[in-house]
């Protein structure tokens, strides 16, 4: 998994996250976001359209970066997997009924 990471003006960070978000990978997501929470961070866009593939860790971080967020007054917004797997997924588990979910990183900017 690779995670890129960028702000976008003042407010908003974006983390982009390739490749696969699981147990093995997810120590790194959630130091990204520990350092960006400690920076002041609370609004996030999450681009998951280079994911392949998430399992419950990964979407437990997700859902850890949500509260968290919410808890300092922002808000966390994803970007729609690519891979229909990784979207099912979100789906499935009824993500998309907690998160808003758009199709783009310029679509999710534009909401805050």
């Amino acid at each position: 998994m690779e995670i890129t990471t960028r702000e976008y003006h003042i407010h908003v960070d974006i983390i982009q996250i390739s490749g696969r978000l699981e147990a093995f990978t997810v120590k790194d997501l959630r130091s990204e976001q520990d350092k960006l929470m400690e920076n002041g961070g609370k609004n996030f866009v999450i681009d998951l359209s280079p994911t392949e593939f998430m399992d419950s860790a990964g979407m437990s971080a997700l859902v850890s970066l949500l509260k968290r967020s919410r808890q300092a007054g922002g808000e966390v917004i994803l970007v729609k997997p690519t891979d229909p797997a990784a979207f099912r997924i979100l789906t499935l588990t009824r993500f998309d009924q907690v998160f808003k979910i758009v199709d783009s990183v310029d679509e999710a900017l534009k909401l805050f």
